[in-house]
């Protein structure tokens, strides 16, 4: 046979064929054009074996290659117990590259960005010559990355720094406006491409306003979304917190401030809603002042408040001008060197299904120019091929204060991540499939005690896929706050883009239901879940999905059975006894007897058996009840053992369903 038309078969370069077949054991030179039939059959009977075998070797060569970076001695280190990959892989001192590697020869397929658990952890790092020990969960707060743009910026010469656009986030409660204040600075109609008319994950405009330039981060007004708030106070300059006239300080209104506070950036309150007839600025200030001590300059304070009215317009240009007002006492810190080498904060990844990894970056330093290379901790994360601004028209370059989307990352960035323009080191991410039959390891936020302590929980397994990283986080966190003594949500994974086979066949390994959020699956898939009879459910608003999982979590409640005493009878005549009933008489001691009933019988202090009541009558006649000191006859279903003189406590069992 043809060697070419061998490879054809076997769908493999003629060459990678030539290189390969002596690797396998077969005598074929580098200029064979030919292959003996005989041969040629049995390659191809045996060459999903033979492949997957060379694979394999493969991998241990490359292993071996890559175990010269391991320490030589086994080094200890202290693991949170739950941490990013890429995160891990720093605190260890091993390249990503090898532990992702690791991670898959135990059938761990994940990216840089997705968290392990402490006990996947220890597992491969016995493999990496580790002795992990546990740790206190750190809070991700003052990371490197945060301080490096401080550095980058303070290694500017103050000559070179230039004014910049002020960043402004607005913050407050859910459906107190945010997003329609936007839609009026803007003169554009977000809201209505929004699910539900809540915004789903954070987006970065522009606006002119008296020939200056201000960028706005709308961030999510829901509970879901507070790690997503913090991020969004954390590259802004300014903050505007939305308060709706009509309705006051609300939880989420507290929450925002105190994150602003947190941030030590000035702030000023836009109160909205003023068209409302309901609305009392009197009130709000009010309430602003004796719950989040922000005193009105109106009132002899130094906040300034503005009304406002999104939906009709009203002080819109007004709360530009007091924007514009604290921009100019904050100027001092409003610099950046255009000229630098870029440097900016994440705001926004995604996985787009044609594109690739795409992020939204808002610049901090510098400008970013198509063409650039983008590095994070420094590991190359591509060049840049597009750039869009807010509006979604290519752009060449984007200066300081320039929220843009970047087209041509090889890697999602985690939001938050602080990219930078200049060199670092590849990093090649390969599913390599073994055919070794490992078992699948599972995410999981407690560790190997806490699992073994709560293991008599009931729990509901999920397996999240969302559009957004973001989103992907908010609805993690949502999730985990559902968590109670009662029923735990265990996240199995959680990724980004559609809905794929893989995700299919490991919510079958683990008998997970998979959400999704803002992404779409193929009929073909639909199919095969429901082949699998797997639980797919798709979601666009947050809220639908929390409530989804709450009421799948209380169906695994056990409910709780309380006992009700109702009443005591003393028996004076047996008046029928069959072979599993008997028909007594006597006399009410205390409480009350009812109709379908449970029954106790107790003789002295001994139990002697139960059984249920199930006919009461009083003078001969049927009735629901029997009261105190009164007679009665009843009929009782159960081992015939009741006698002249026994007590019968009579009680019901109530239900009880903890809500979760």
């Amino acid at each position: 046979m043809n060697l070419t038309e061998l490879a054809r078969i076997l769908r493999i370069n003629p060459q990678e064929l030539r290189d390969l077949l002596p690797q396998l054991g077969f005598a074929i030179g580098q200029k064979a054009i030919k292959v003996d039939n005989n041969t040629a059959k049995k390659i191809i009977k045996n060459w999903s074996f033979l492949r997957r075998e060379w694979e394999q070797k493969k991998l241990l060569a490359e292993k071996e290659k890559q175990d010269e970076v391991l320490p030589k001695e086994k080094k200890t280190v202290a693991v949170p117990p739950v941490i990013t990959v890429r995160a891990y892989a720093e605190l260890v001192g091993i390249p990503v590259n090898r532990v992702l590697m690791e991670l898959i020869k135990n059938g761990v397929f994940t990216s840089i960005n997705e968290k392990i658990d402490f006990d996947t952890a220890s597992i491969i790092g016995a493999n990496l010559n580790l002795d992990i020990q546990p740790a206190e969960a750190v809070k991700e707060i003052d990371k490197p990355e945060d301080k490096k743009l401080e550095e980058i910026l303070a290694e500017e010469k103050p000559a070179d720094m230039k004014d910049r656009p002020p960043v402004i986030v607005v913050m407050g409660h859910v459906d107190h406006g945010k997003t329609k204040l936007l839609d009026s600075i803007r003169s554009t109609d977000v809201v209505a491409g929004e699910s539900g008319g809540i915004t789903q994950h954070i987006g970065a405009y522009q606006v002119v306003r008296k020939d200056r330039l201000l960028t706005f981060i709308d961030t999510p007004g829901h509970e879901a979304f507070t790690a997503m708030r913090s991020r969004g106070a954390k590259v802004a300059d300014i903050a505007i917190l939305v308060v709706a006239a009509d309705d006051g300080v609300k939880p989420q209104t507290v929450e925002a401030f105190r994150i602003i506070e947190a941030s030590k950036i000035p702030y000023l309150v836009a109160m909205n809603k003023i068209d409302k007839p309901a609305a009392d600025l009197n009130h709000t200030k009010q309430e602003l002042s004796s719950q989040l001590n922000i005193i009105p300059e109106d009132w002899g304070g130094k906040t300034i408040c503005v009304p406002i009215s999104a939906k009709e317009g009203t002080g819109i240009e007004e709360l530009l001008d007091m924007v514009l007002l604290v921009a100019e006492t904050e100027s001092r810190s409003l610099k950046a060197n255009p000229k630098a080498a870029a440097a900016g904060t994440v705001v926004e990844s995604n996985m787009d299904k044609a594109a690739g990894p795409v992020a939204t970056i808002l610049v901090q330093n510098g400008t970013l120019r198509v063409g650039d290379q983008l590095c994070f901790n420094n590991i190359i994360y591509g060049k840049v091929k597009s750039l869009k601004n807010y509006k979604g028209e290519e752009v060449k370059e984007a200066g300081p204060s320039d929220p843009v989307k970047i087209l041509g990352l090889k890697i999602s960035p985690a939001v938050g991540d602080i990219l930078h323009v200049g060199e670092g080191e590849k990093i090649k991410i390969r599913n390599i499939k073994t055919s070794l039959k490992i078992p699948l390891v599972v995410s999981s936020s407690l560790s190997g005690a806490e699992e073994k302590k709560e293991d008599k929980i009931p729990r509901i397994n999920v397996l999240v896929k969302a559009d957004f990283l973001g989103s992907a986080e908010a609805v993690e966190e949502s999730l985990l706050k559902l968590n109670n003594d009662k029923v735990k949500v265990r996240i199995i994974s959680k990724g980004l883009g559609y809905i794929t086979e893989g995700d299919v066949k490991r919510a079958e390994d683990t008998g997970a239901k998979i959400l999704g959020f803002n992404v779409k699956m193929s009929p073909t898939l639909e199919v095969l879940a429901r082949e699998k009879k797997i639980t797919v459910q798709i979601f666009s608003v947050i809220y639908d999905l929390i409530k989804f999982v709450k009421e799948e979590m209380q169906l695994l409640v056990k409910p709780e059975i309380n006992r009700v005493d109702l009443g005591r009878l003393k028996v004076l005549a047996i008046f029928r006894t069959e072979n599993d009933a008997q028909i007594v008489g006597g006399k009410v001691l205390d409480g009350i007897l009812k109709n379908d009933s449970l029954i106790e019988i107790k003789r002295g202090d001994d139990f002697i058996g139960s059984g249920r009541l199930v006919r009461l009558q009083s003078g001969k006649q049927d009735v629901t009840t029997v009261e105190q000191d009164s007679e009665a006859g009843l009929r009782y279903e159960g081992k015939p053992v009741i006698e002249v003189g026994d007590i019968l406590n009579v009680y019901r069992e109530e239900k009880v369903v903890d809500k979760v």
